[in-house]
């Protein structure tokens, strides 16, 4: 059967015409994929660390119903972390092999069983089991979004993209201590019945708008690599590195902010309204340090990472330093402020190094131990400063000296990682 020269002509005109249509459909749709993806993963994160940091402030009005000590209080905070850190390897594994949405999404419906049960908790083994399955419900979100991050964007755009939604950690604080210090004050039962629902909210958004394990955005086929075994991960120098810097990074995060709220309310006189304020002041500081950060990162220290956390480290400890030394309100406020903006740079930039220095195929493991060791740090923070501050009379001088010394060394540890082959 012969085909004329026009009819070919004819043919290929109009299947180059369709694949233009198909492209620039493709490319319109491009963005507000992204868009709804990003918005999505964002929406989540910041559920999650409104979670994490309404805690604090709730376990004021629980300890007074409950008559619980510090020790106690630190214990049902503490096991929040000790459930995240046991099941982030797992969780960064699953990422890897039977994808991000899955995992998000077993995620995000584990954390809103435990939120609501949290509401209904009566006694302290209750509220310590309740948070430490909550923290296994966290444990999966972080590394598969990770995973998703490096599925669907290009390489030079997913530090910035991470930065930007872990920038969710000053919105998480905002609406945790500007909201939901205020539900707390009026009932901190209904408090989280409220959380619930905006996590039940959470997965519907994940459930429709996050991509199937498919990449949205088509990059260039990148020459074939070797296999990367399990344990050539965990034995990764970065990788160990950043683990063993997370960990202390955390224990001041979480050291600092789980004990602030009653260090402010004991020491000024204040009310859990006016300690939430604060706060959320604090939190919005947080974001605009996380949404810098990937700013510094991209264009003024882009392969100068390690003078931007050391220096962010040394200027940390001399914050925690001064809080021990001021009477004054309006100077611990400042130092709290400074405090949250260094440890936020150093945090969001540790966590979006990944992306520069491990292997794509291993993102969600390696993320996923990496941030096992953050985990880790909120774990040991607030049961070993509880503990302390019960031993020191009730004093929190314990607590910000030591974690001045933390930070110290964090950021001489950040110096051990090997940024070129």
């Amino acid at each position: 059967m012969s085909i004329s020269k026009s009819a070919l002509q004819d043919q290929y005109t109009n299947g180059t015409h369709q694949q233009m249509v198909g492209k620039n459909s493709v490319q319109k749709a491009k963005k507000p994929n992204e868009i709804l993806l990003i918005t999505a993963l964002m929406f989540g994160y910041s559920l999650l660390y409104m979670d994490k940091n309404m805690i604090s402030t709730a376990i004021i009005p629980i300890a007074e119903q409950y008559n619980f000590t510090t020790s106690q209080t630190g214990l049902i905070m503490s096991l929040f972390f000790l459930g995240y850190s046991l099941m982030q390897i797992p969780g960064g594994w699953l990422a890897d092999k039977i994808g991000y949405k899955k995992v998000l999404i077993l995620s995000l419906s584990l954390i809103s069983v435990f939120t609501f049960a949290f509401g209904f908790a009566g006694s302290l083994i209750l509220f310590i089991l309740i948070r430490f399955f909550a923290g296994v419900g966290h444990a999966g979100y972080p590394p598969s979004t990770s995973k998703s991050i490096a599925e669907n964007f290009s390489k030079d755009r997913r530090t910035f993209i991470q930065s930007l939604i872990l920038s969710t950690s000053g919105i998480g604080g905002i609406l945790a201590f500007l909201i939901g210090a205020r539900l707390i004050d009026w009932n901190w039962q209904n408090s989280y019945y409220v959380v619930g629902t905006l996590f039940v909210i959470s997965l519907i958004l994940v459930i429709f708008f996050v991509p199937n394990d498919t990449p949205a955005v088509k990059r260039k086929v990148e020459p074939k690599q070797t296999q990367t075994s399990f344990k050539s991960v965990i034995l990764n120098r970065n990788v160990i590195t950043l683990f063993i810097v997370m960990i202390l990074v955390n224990m001041a995060f979480y050291g600092n902010m789980s004990w602030l709220p009653s260090f402010l309310k004991e020491k000024f006189s204040l009310s859990i309204s006016t300690v939430g304020t604060i706060l959320g002041i604090n939190a919005v500081g947080g974001t605009i340090a996380s949404l810098l950060a990937g700013i510094l990162l991209t264009k003024f220290f882009a392969e100068k990472e390690k003078v931007l956390f050391l220096s962010s480290s040394i200027l940390s400890a001399v914050a925690f330093a001064g809080l021990v030394l001021t009477n004054s309100l309006a100077v611990s406020i400042g130092l709290l402020y400074l405090l949250t903006f260094f440890i936020t740079i150093i945090f969001v930039g540790v966590f979006s190094w990944p992306h520069k220095i491990l292997p794509e195929k291993v993102i969600g493991s390696s993320v996923g131990i990496i941030n096992t060791g953050s985990t880790l740090g909120g774990f040991i923070a607030p049961m070993t400063f509880g503990a302390l501050i019960s031993l020191a009379g009730g004093s929190f001088s314990i607590v910000f000296i030591s974690l001045s010394v933390v930070m110290v060394v964090a950021g001489f540890i950040v110096l051990a990682v090997k940024t070129k082959e």
